[in-house]
């Protein structure tokens, strides 16, 4: 058989088999006195196995492992590598179809890309015009889109989220937009936000969790002089309490 005859007869282009032949998967075949390879049932036998194999999945490299005569690796040891990875990606698929499914059924105007397990926490947040709120919001949002929330993280923050009494120390801190850095409320108001975060929060934030360089001094330059003291003071007595 001639190269585009053993190609119809298994299914696979030329252009693969001269591929499989240069890389050293597919043996080249003897050529005629022409010069055109000459193509026997047996090679149809193995580009037919390589087909079978790379439409489960299965790289050339691990093709080559399943076909090698010596020190290959057994064909059931890759196909179980095979299915794992295939389990990553469905259980990777299912997280990614479950986000859609709270983007779809989000107000129109209200449309985030929150995984479920924030969104669950942010529905718990009662409506409030609060600036210091809305960049509470921000936040979460950005940890959420940079992994550094999570499910167990967002439950533990719920009942806090849920509670009434978080919204009057967001209006006291809104309240100090104007005031100078020095202002009176601000230890106390500082204090009593520390006060409100459950411990089960900081058991839930990983211990290998890292600031970024410039982050800190990036978040406390979106308040004002005042307000920026007040998340300082909080951020700070965090870092005490995780570290403790």
């Amino acid at each position: 058989m001639r190269i585009g005859e053993i190609a119809a007869l298994v299914g696979v282009t030329t252009r693969a088999i001269r591929h499989y032949h240069h890389v050293g998967l597919l043996p080249e075949p003897e050529r005629r006195p022409n010069g055109y390879r000459a193509y026997s049932v047996r090679d149809a036998v193995l580009l037919a196995r390589v087909r079978r194999l790379t439409e489960l999945g299965l790289s050339l490299d691990e093709v080559r492992d399943v076909l090698a005569d010596d020190a290959g690796r057994d064909l059931a040891e890759v196909l179980e590598e095979l299915d794992a990875d295939l389990a990553r990606q469905e259980a990777e698929i299912g997280e990614r179809r479950r986000r859609l499914a709270v983007l779809l059924a989000a107000e129109p105007g209200e449309t985030e890309p929150l995984s479920p397990a924030l969104a669950a926490l942010l529905a718990k947040t009662p409506h409030t015009a609060s600036p210091a709120a809305a960049k509470d919001r921000e936040h979460l949002t950005l940890l959420d889109a940079v992994g550094s929330g999570g499910q167990e993280l967002y439950a533990a923050l719920g009942p806090l989220a849920a509670d009434p009494a978080l919204l009057a120390l967001y209006e006291r801190l809104d309240a100090l937009a104007e005031a100078p850095t020095d202002d009176p409320r601000i230890p106390a108001l500082a204090a009593e936000l520390v006060a409100a975060v459950p411990d089960e929060v900081f058991a839930a934030i990983p211990a290998e969790g890292q600031v970024v360089a410039g982050f800190q001094e990036a978040l406390l330059a979106e308040y004002a002089p005042a307000q920026a003291e007040v998340v300082r003071r909080v951020m700070e007595a965090f870092m005490r309490r995780s570290r403790g």
